[in-house]
Order: structure tokens, then C-alpha cells, then sequence
């Protein structure tokens, strides 16, 4: 037909100027997938370690500050547990036969004493240094609970009630409660105050059978502690 014009498809100069051009990439080798997610997995390690450290680090500086740093000649009077022992995930009963989940005690230092709920003398002395140790911490008494872990079914005295208000009373057998805290070596449970930090971890006992110049003492210990951790915790959970 006049006017119009057949390209020739076998025209060479045609076919240079409109170029398909394909790319073939090469499959990677089963070895070099295995690699890869080796890699991948230890990276992955390598950040959790690495936010885990950063989480910890507060309470590390905070007892690295208070066991290490700490001026010549300062005399630490509780005893630092090595390893700590974190608090059992359990439940419990408290004095209205109600369960409690030990772990809601977290937030908080815990100043403990560990008794039978007929509480001789040697657990009313360590009920009364709890109740003086913390309203002595002036303004960060609310820092610190005062927990008292029964060991047994007897009942609590009566006379007791007005010095336990504002403590947390809990049943919870003297078997599970040694796989947490422990004596020191030659003692007894119910010998000793204890102290929990905010995370749960058994970290200090104070020496057995406390009087009052031992009180005074940990008090100091008490003060330097809340001050060590001044920078992560607060008052309240």
C-alpha cells in the first residue's frame, strides 16, 4: 500500500536499536544460607546480652557504688548474699486467707523477718527493729515494706495486730521459703532481718539475734543502700 512503510523485523540496524536485554543472577549455595543465619543468631544474642546490661546496669552501678567505692574505712554491717536469689514465682496466702502473688511485692526494698505465726520473743524483738528501722528512714520510709513470712498454720497474736499495721503478713511454708532466703551459717530463719531489692533478689541479711546498737547499724546500711539506688528507684510500684 502507497503512503506506508513494513519495518523488516530482520532489519540488523532495527534490532540493535531496540535491545532486550536479560540478566541471570546466581542462586546462593546452601552453605552460604547456613552462614548467613549463623550470623544473624549470634547478633541477635549479642543485642539481647546488650539490653539486658543496659536493664541491670542502675541496680549494678548502684551496688558496685555502695560494696566498692565506698570510702576506707566504712563498716558494712549486713551481710551481701552471693549470688542473689530471685524471688520465687509463687502464690500465697495473706492474713484474710486471700492469695497474694508473692512477685507483687516487687518495686519495692523489702525489709523481712521469717517466723512461726506464734511468734516467740526472738520474732517480736525482729517485728519491732522492722517497725523502728523504717519509720527512722524519714522521708524514704515509703521506699521500703515490711513483709513477715509465716512459716506455719498458728495463729498471729492478737496483741501483735497494731505493730503489724501497714506490714505484709503472709503464709508461706518454711520449705519454700529456704530455697530463697537462707541463714547465715549455724542459725536459723527467724534469726535474721533481710533485705529484698526492688527486683525480687534476696541480696543482705543482717547478722543474727539484732539488738539495738546492731539496729543502728542497719539502719546505716539501709540509708546507703536507698541512696546507692536513688537513681532507679522510687517510691511506690
Amino acid at each position: 500500500m502507497s503512503g506506508s512503510k513494513l519495518s523488516n523485523p530482520a532489519d540488523p540496524q532495527k534490532s540493535t536499536e531496540s535491545p532486550l536485554a536479560m540478566t541471570i543472577h546466581d542462586l546462593p549455595s546452601p552453605g552460604d544460607v547456613v552462614q548467613a543465619d549463623a550470623q544473624r543468631t549470634r547478633i541477635g544474642r549479642w543485642k539481647m546480652i546488650a539490653m539486658m546490661l543496659v536493664c541491670a546496669s542502675p541496680v549494678l552501678a548502684s551496688y558496685f557504688t555502695y560494696y566498692v567505692l565506698r570510702p576506707e574505712g566504712r563498716s558494712v554491717y549486713g551481710e551481701l548474699i552471693q549470688p542473689q536469689k530471685d524471688m520465687p514465682s509463687i502464690t500465697v496466702k495473706n492474713e484474710q486467707a486471700q492469695d497474694v502473688a508473692l512477685q507483687s511485692l516487687k518495686g519495692q526494698w523489702l525489709l523481712v523477718t521469717v517466723a512461726s505465726g506464734s511468734c516467740n520473743e526472738r520474732c517480736q524483738q525482729n517485728i519491732y527493729f522492722q517497725r523502728q528501722l523504717r519509720e527512722i528512714l524519714g522521708r524514704e520510709k515509703d521506699r521500703l515494706d515490711r513483709v513477715w513470712l509465716v512459716t506455719d498454720a498458728a495463729p498471729v497474736p492478737p496483741e501483735l495486730q497494731a505493730a503489724l499495721q501497714g506490714a505484709h503478713v503472709l503464709r508461706m511454708d518454711a520449705e519454700t521459703v529456704a530455697r530463697w532466703i537462707t541463714p547465715g551459717a549455724g542459725q536459723q530463719l527467724q534469726d535474721h532481718l533481710y533485705v529484698v531489692d526492688p527486683m525480687g533478689n534476696f541480696m543482705m541479711r543482717f547478722p543474727a539475734n539484732m539488738d539495738v546498737p546492731g539496729a543502728s547499724k542497719a539502719k546505716r546500711d539501709l540509708n546507703r543502700l536507698l541512696k546507692a539506688s536513688s537513681s532507679w528507684d522510687q517510691a511506690g510500684r
